[in-house]
């Protein structure tokens, strides 16, 4: 027929991509049941990996960014029990978590624990990794706000998580910053200096989250994080059901049914959200500034109790290269600015 696309005689030989699903990694959000009705929509979807916890991982519960609907317990046996065919992952910042909190995710059935730093702090993740694999889990290690460093040492940065341990290395764009050649070249780097699957996971401030998925597998990695609806901090994350279709366009394979991973995206809208991610001004700002997209919530609240431009502040706080764990300079940035806001 007429514009149908050559048929695949080789289905073997396609290149496969694991996708990686923390749409459940933000307990602010969710309660039990709905925790368990996208669990089991999403092991129906034949999703590789579902993640789960708070939005800032293992122990991060706590008045300063947040507190989570349901303990780290309940979030962990609750999806563990709706996953029979994927794998469960946990995501912790030392700082945040402990080593207590590891061996209590893997006690309630986490397969995958990823190790979080900020781009240039690799080194605070050697014993956590090492425990992650003392634990028999799968310890994966990856860098927060990776815009603030450039390829070299991203490259460096992730070759010695691997030396620690890790088993999959990569980035996150948590502000939402990059362009598809920023990815191109710090995927590359990476995928050069490393002999492990490299990670990617974007966010959509700039509405380019599936463009730097695409352009970080063109690049060489075949880990990439995306959620249900784009569900996530700020503009949201790469949108899940929207990648798998792109990429079986494109002949990857995920393994993720269509059809099902529409049905999972249909859940999460009608259990999870309030509303549907979207790229606002405010998102917008807090990509072109680099600021870690967590932060819309806090600086929305600040700025209208002292009274100046969100976005004003999100530039400011940029220029600071303020990152997450430092919520409490979101105020004294706001007080700064009001002299200038008069």
């Amino acid at each position: 027929m007429k514009g149908t696309p050559p048929v695949n005689t080789h289905p073997h030989e396609r290149p496969r991509i694991l996708l990686h699903d923390p749409t459940l990694r933000d307990g602010h959000h969710a309660v039990g049941h709905h925790l368990d009705a996208y669990a089991t929509a999403a092991n129906a979807a034949a999703v590789p990996v579902v993640e789960v916890g708070h939005g800032n991982g293992l122990g991060a519960s706590s008045l300063q960014i947040g507190r989570s609907k349901l303990d780290d317990a309940t979030m962990l046996t609750t999806v563990r029990e709706a996953l029979t065919s994927s794998r469960m992952g946990v995501f912790m910042a030392p700082g945040w978590g402990t080593s207590d909190d590891l061996q209590a995710a893997v006690h309630h059935g986490a397969d995958i624990v990823r190790i979080a730093a900020h781009c240039t702090e690799a080194d605070v993740t050697e014993r956590h990794l090492g425990v992650v694999r003392d634990l028999g889990a799968e310890a994966q290690g990856v860098l927060l706000m990776s815009h603030m460093t450039g390829p070299g040492d991203l490259a460096e940065q992730c070759a010695l998580m691997v030396k620690f341990g890790a088993q999959a290395v990569g980035i996150m764009d948590s502000a939402g910053y990059y362009l598809p050649s920023d990815v191109t070249e710090r995927v590359h780097a990476i995928a050069d200096a490393v002999g492990v699957p490299v990670i990617f996971h974007g966010h959509n401030n700039l509405g380019l989250a599936v463009a730097n998925s695409l352009a970080a597998v063109d690049a060489g990695a075949t880990v990439i994080d995306a959620t249900a609806r784009g569900f996530g901090a700020g503009a949201g994350n790469t949108q899940l059901e929207v990648l798998v279709a792109v990429l079986e366009r494109r002949g990857a394979e995920t393994g993720i049914g269509l059809r099902e991973v529409l049905a999972a995206a249909d859940v999460a809208a009608d259990r999870l959200m309030e509303a549907p991610p979207s790229i606002d001004s405010i998102a917008v700002a807090s990509g072109l500034a680099g600021v870690f997209s967590g932060f819309r919530r806090p600086v929305l609240q600040t700025a209208q109790a002292e009274g100046v431009d969100p976005i004003d502040l999100f530039l400011a706080l940029g220029e600071r290269q303020v990152v997450a764990g430092q919520e409490d300079l979101i105020g004294v940035v706001a007080r700064q600015l009001k002299p200038a806001a008069r």
